[in-house]
């Protein structure tokens, strides 16, 4: 059964697996959504005696249908290798009744290396398939991870260029050195004034450019995106998921079909996307829980079926879900819109004109699945002091968000499902917060200083991504003013 894609704006033409990963945003604006979720044909069972990179193989093929079965395995083969650091790619790790996926082992050390080191071997392939002659430039916005992560998979691949917008003040120390150290003829990364809605807003307008795309066509370039907005980055974050429930049934964890829960830490909206279409897929799900932190824009917008980005941005300890526009929710309005690319298009245009927008009874009836929390500042320090006293586990952030959210969660509703939090980054990406949260005294050193600290309290070698930055020298120091984006960009393409 061959899956098209199709834009979540317009009824427009349905274009293959390979054009949609290399178009990456469609060109109405909105996002491309396979014409149907596939089903796994492989039991669950069978799944729990794979490698990671054979249960890869089993759900891409089913989305990436016009690539052939050579192309997917070299794509996958080349992506989950030894830039991993555990074998298992993805390992479970259960603590204090819960069970914490660990996403982190890739060479930057955050879950978007899971997709990350796939999407160049994936574009490239893609480019091939189309006869494309063009350079692809990738163009992101990132809030702290997929910058870096992207920006190791595309440097120096040949027949792409890679452009980083990231919020200058808004990232870990950590981040940003990974980010303005990295190197590559290829890459460029540049820190704008303004937030990550600011970058992301900016990189989306690009992206419908007409007159743009029109001049770098001349030059011999086009866009393609690293962003989750690209069903390339969104795929093989479904692996992970399907993965996780084989590992539980593998283990003897759970029964044959014994329903279990997932909780993600949500920015953007793309790794709790990738679960609902793992169970969508199959995968017994029973809630999928989103765990916000004092950007609430999502745990209000299911409690009440109104999303609403004008509020407060909040710069919190977990920088990566510092977003107020979701941009990866659209495709799950559209598919509780009945697939209805008309409703969803006038949604979305009503949150560029009033920043706001309400789903219907029906539609929000759709969202039985999905659970809302959040966890403040506070909350987030304490759970990761509780649990690293209580376990000696010692979690980053994010994972902190999502790992207080399941507590309060389990306490308000009583639902003691088996869980599985998705844990998102490494420790070593956020020392300061981490450190600082388990002990007062470490919140005046510094960055170095915290990371051996870390290693100490923690047992876990400090990872190689981390090391590499000590000394690295900085490559990438260009800051422009988000009104600027288009105008840096064109510099560095010479348009």
């Amino acid at each position: 059964m061959e899956i098209k894609y199709q834009s979540t704006r317009s009824k427009g033409m349905e274009v293959t697996a390979s054009q949609a990963i290399l178009k990456g945003l469609a060109e109405d604006g909105g996002l491309f959504v396979p014409n149907q979720i596939p089903k796994l044909d492989q039991s669950l069972r069978e799944i729990a005696g794979m490698s990671y990179q054979e249960t890869a193989y089993e759900v891409m093929k089913l989305f990436f249908t016009d690539f052939t079965e050579e192309e997917l395995k070299q794509c996958i083969n080349r992506a989950y290798d030894s830039k991993f650091d555990t074998a298992e790619i993805a390992p479970l790790v259960e603590k204090d009744g819960t069970y914490y996926l660990e996403l982190f082992h890739g060479a930057t050390i955050a879950f978007k290396d899971m997709a990350l080191s796939i999407l160049p071997h994936l574009l490239t392939t893609s480019a091939r398939k189309n006869q494309s002659k063009n350079e692809i430039v990738i163009l992101t916005a990132t809030s702290g991870d997929t910058g870096k992560a992207a920006l190791a998979g595309f440097a120096d691949v040949e027949g792409t260029s890679i452009i980083v917008f990231y919020p200058k003040n808004g990232v870990s120390a950590i981040q940003e050195r990974q980010m303005v150290t990295q190197r590559g003829k290829n890459t460029k990364v540049v820190g704008i004034t303004g937030n990550f809605d600011d970058a992301q807003s900016g990189v989306k307008a690009m992206f419908n450019n007409k007159d743009l795309a029109k001049a770098m066509d001349a030059k011999g370039y086009q866009f393609s995106s690293a962003n989750s907005i690209n069903i390339g980055r969104l795929v093989p974050q479904v692996v992970y998921y399907v993965y996780a429930y084989s590992r539980l049934l593998g283990q003897g964890a759970i029964q044959e079909g014994e329903p279990i829960n997932f909780v993600v830490p949500t920015g953007n909206f793309g790794n709790i996307l990738a679960a609902f279409y793992a169970k969508n897929m199959g995968v017994p799900i029973a809630k999928l829980i989103c765990a916000s932190n004092e950007n609430k824009v999502l745990f209000d917008f299911f409690e009440t079926g109104t999303y609403d980005k004008n509020r407060e941005f909040i710069l919190t300890s977990s920088p990566s879900m510092d977003i107020l526009i979701s941009s990866n929710l659209e495709r799950l309005i559209y598919q509780i819109a009945g697939k209805d690319a008309e409703v969803t298009a006038d949604l979305m245009q009503a949150l560029a004109k009033t920043g706001k927008y309400t789903v219907t009874d029906a539609m929000k009836a759709q969202l039985q699945d999905f659970i809302g929390g959040w966890a403040n500042e506070q909350q987030t320090a304490g759970e990761i002091r509780r649990m690293y006293e209580k376990t000696g586990y010692v979690m980053d952030t994010h994972t902190a968000v999502a790992s207080a959210v399941c507590q309060e969660v389990r306490a308000r509703t009583g639902d003691l499902t088996k869980t599985v939090i998705a844990s998102t980054a490494s420790p070593y990406k956020f020392a300061t917060s981490v450190m600082g949260a388990i002990d007062d005294k470490y919140q005046s050193m510094d960055d170095f200083a915290l990371i051996d600290a870390l290693c100490e309290t923690s047992g876990i070698a400090i990872p190689k991504a981390v090391e590499e930055i000590r000394s690295a020298p900085v490559l990438h120091d260009t800051v422009c003013e988000t009104e600027d984006m288009q105008k840096t960009v064109e510099g560095i393409l010479g348009l």
